[in-house]
């Protein structure tokens, strides 16, 4: 059984709290797993995990339906997912108003329950030139620790053909209340496929 699956098995207790609740007495022995999970649920994140392809493409078509983005347009860089559009009839190539992107990331980082993605994702965009709303596609082989342990693993992937334009996406939901630690940063309603491949 994977660690996905004994955390959300055990997730909820008789007081109807969740382990997110009260995230500062829980951090202290936490895997990257599970800290990741806590974090980014708490930043606003949709996780769907999935233990194999087929799985991921039945979650990839419920958020479809869940949003009504049938027969509407997405942005997408990576010919990688392309299928997983085209199956579904959704147009990527020269869209004029996509209503999601679909991309895979870099790293999920797991002491800020943020998304590293880079240029071979968003090309050269910034987030405010981005949709809305981010579909994502990872692997548990993805989570690190920190943003240097992603970093390193970024130097190590490419060798000497970094990407550039590399951004953390951190807030998945509007802010009730401007504060310093949201200042610049543009919230994306972002999903999350996780895949077992770990």
């Amino acid at each position: 059984m994977s660690i996905f699956k004994k955390f959300f098995n055990s997730s909820t207790d008789n007081s109807g709290e969740t382990p997110g609740d009260d995230l500062t007495n829980l951090h202290a022995g936490l895997t990257t797993d599970e800290l990741f999970t806590l974090k980014f649920r708490k930043n606003g994140g949709k996780f769907l995990y999935c233990e194999n392809m087929a799985e991921v493409k039945t979650h990839f078509e419920d958020i479809l339906e869940e949003n009504d983005w049938f027969e509407q347009e997405a942005m997408c860089f990576e010919p990688k997912l392309f299928s997983l559009l085209d199956e579904n009839k959704i147009p990527h190539e020269k869209t004029a108003n996509p209503k999601f992107l679909l991309a895979s990331c870099e790293n999920l980082i797991a002491e800020e329950g943020s998304v590293l993605l880079s240029s071979n994702q968003i090309k050269h965009h910034k987030p405010q030139e981005l949709p809305a709303n981010f579909v994502i596609f990872a692997t548990t082989s993805q989570l690190v620790q920190t943003k240097s342990d992603s970093l390193r693993t970024i130097k190590q992937r490419y060798d000497k053909n970094y990407p550039s334009n590399i951004m953390a996406f951190t807030y998945f939901e509007k802010s009730k209340e401007e504060d310093f630690l949201h200042y610049g940063s543009v919230a994306k309603n972002l999903y999350l496929l996780l895949l077992e491949d770990a």
